[in-house]
């Protein structure tokens, strides 16, 4: 939590002094039925006091001002705020190695299910694109924030040969450029974009990786990459039994180039918070929010405890 106006906080000052002042006052109060001789006679003309219920008066008291004075310093909260503007291009690879089922079913469709809940998961302003990659990348969907389009095309994606990761990032590039000048204003900022390229295996084909991690870096679009699958997935291909471990150095690599995050999932259950994570940090952004009025609210209500308790129990306010 943090305040607006933390000066304001100075009044908590006076309402420690008033505590300790009570208690004083309650010990100067039992010394002094402790000298009265007569203690059946002091109980015989002293009024009743109502005891407990008095302390429980002044705690409402004092509760009620503290409050107010955390209300009057403008305390702030942080919450999540759907961000109004943003282009996400998602890649997925479909190359041979996605059909290793060391994640079950198999990797494909546990990363088609996985994308799935990401397109539901982002807010419904920002836009979302679709490009599949192989040996070559395409732009299945453009960035929209038709949702069903989008989960209609990853419940079309098929496996194809080879891994061209490079391609697929300049082929989200591509789509963002071309979105961004189709819905921008001239003299208008575009909106942020971010990429999320998901893949199992190692780049054998295309532009390289290193250098389309340098043109996303150049255009400010945040690569965030997820090694899928584990080190010991396996393919059949051509009745050759072939690893497929996923390659981290180089998802890492264009992760940090691109000042986005890299992550790995070795299953279904790991892709989907992953994807998650991912979501919450594009599509939310952390903003401080005023929540003084809590604060007053709770104290106005203490302090009138306090005045009807007392009316209640003593006849009079406080």
């Amino acid at each position: 939590m943090e305040f607006l106006s933390p000066a304001w906080l100075l009044l908590l000052i006076p309402v420690g002094l008033a505590v300790v002042g009570y208690f004083i006052l309650q010990l100067r109060r039992k010394k002094y039925v402790a000298r009265f001789s007569n203690v059946s006679l002091l109980a015989s003309v002293a009024p009743k006091r109502p005891g407990w219920r008095r302390h429980l008066t002044f705690a409402l008291l004092i509760a009620g001002l503290a409050v107010l004075a955390f209300g009057a310093a403008q305390p702030t909260a942080a919450v999540h705020v759907p961000r109004d503007r943003a282009t996400v291009m998602m890649a997925i690879d479909v190359s041979e190695s996605m059909r290793a089922d060391d994640v079950l079913p198999t990797r494909l469709q546990a990363a088609q299910q996985a994308a799935k809940q990401f397109a539901d998961l982002l807010p419904p302003r920002i836009n979302l694109g679709l490009v599949k990659f192989s040996g070559t990348a395409s732009v299945l969907v453009p960035p929209t924030i038709d949702r069903d389009s989008v989960k209609v095309a990853i419940d079309g994606l098929e496996l194809d040969r080879a891994t061209a990761i490079g391609e697929a990032v300049f082929s989200c590039l591509d789509a963002i450029k071309t979105f961004s000048k189709s819905t921008t204003s001239s003299g208008d900022q575009p909106p942020p974009a971010r990429i999320v390229l998901m893949s199992d295996g190692t780049s054998n084909t295309g532009r390289a990786p290193e250098a389309a991690a340098a043109a996303a870096a150049d255009a400010k679009v945040p690569v965030s990459t997820i090694a899928f699958g584990t080190d010991n997935g396996t393919v059949d291909i051509e009745g050759e039994r072939i690893p497929v471990p996923a390659d981290k150095s180089t998802l890492k690599a264009i992760a940090q180039t691109t000042g986005g995050t890299f992550h790995t999932a070795a299953s279904a259950a790991e892709l989907q918070t992953v994807y998650k994570d991912i979501g919450t940090q594009i599509g939310y952004s952390t903003e401080h929010r005023d929540i003084s009025w809590r604060f007053l609210l709770i104290g106005t209500l203490l302090t009138l405890s306090a005045a009807g308790t007392s009316l209640l129990w003593a006849g009079r306010l406080l």
